[in-house]
């Protein structure tokens, strides 16, 4: 008797089993690459408030110290900091970690008598 049936199943790979198979391998170094990456395009916004107040209070902070902060400040929020409070030489700012926002900047001087409220972590600079 001859069946008409499905036919004969290659026991090679086909094609796309060849080419799955010879796929180069992630490793963790492209991964955390692409993750240094990925936190380097982000950057601190600064609040109309908090703009005002760096003005008033003439605090200067340079391109090298502000990028400082960010990483710190996105470092920060992935270990679960939502709102830090971040100690420099000349100023203290109250960050949104989650909204990448300064919320508030006062000079260092200011900051000493202070209590600061809300706040779930500490960053000194």
């Amino acid at each position: 008797m001859h069946r008409i049936g499905i036919g004969h199943v290659p026991l090679q790979p086909t094609s796309i089993q060849s080419q799955l198979n010879n796929r180069p391998i992630q490793t963790k170094q492209s991964f955390i690459a692409h993750l240094q990456q990925a936190t380097e395009n982000q950057e601190l916004k600064i609040s109309k408030h908090a703009n005002e107040r760096i003005l008033e209070r003439n605090i200067s902070i340079s391109d090298q110290e502000w990028q400082i902060v960010t990483d710190k400040v996105f470092e920060a929020r992935s270990k679960g900091v939502n709102q830090p409070l971040v100690l420099m030489d000349q100023a203290a700012l109250i960050v949104s970690a989650k909204n990448a926002t300064v919320i508030t900047a006062m000079e260092r001087t200011e900051a000493k008598e202070q209590i600061f409220t809300n706040i779930d972590g500490t960053i000194v600079l």
